[in-house]
């Protein structure tokens, strides 16, 4: 349990004032890199153009029936949510295209998906159900 307080979102955009930015989606595949620097000139560029990043689309496989294969698509999906984080994008869409194995890759999904829950990111995932 978290000592820090909940958000009171309500009170906090009270008083907003709209901003002339369209928000966009980014498909992962087109960034040339995950590093630091890379990503602060794209988030620059993108205000530049008057674009927010609202959210990053990733696809995925795994097809292979092999936990250590599993971890390493997951990890890449993590440098994702990281990514979609310092870009101040709110939501990763995962597209999961093939599964050889649904319980290997079940857990490690939703492992990623409570991680980008800690980055301020919200997962989705479509192409496989994590609640069963």
């Amino acid at each position: 349990m978290s000592a820090t307080p909940s958000p009171d979102v309500e009170r906090t955009i009270e008083h907003c004032q709209p901003e002339d930015v369209t928000p966009v989606s980014i498909e992962a595949e087109r960034l040339d890199s995950t590093a630091p620097e890379y990503l602060r000139d794209l988030r620059r560029g993108l205000h530049e153009e008057g674009l927010s990043p609202a959210g990053l689309t990733v696809s995925t496989c795994f097809s292979e029936d092999c936990s250590l294969e599993t971890q390493r698509e997951v990890d890449r999906l993590r440098g994702y949510v990281r990514a979609a984080s310092f870009l101040g994008a709110g939501r990763v869409r995962v597209r999961v295209d093939d599964v050889a194995d649904e319980e290997k890759v079940r857990p490690a999904l939703s492992a990623c998906r409570e991680r980008a829950r800690r980055e301020g990111v919200t997962l989705e995932v479509e192409g496989i159900d994590l609640e069963e």
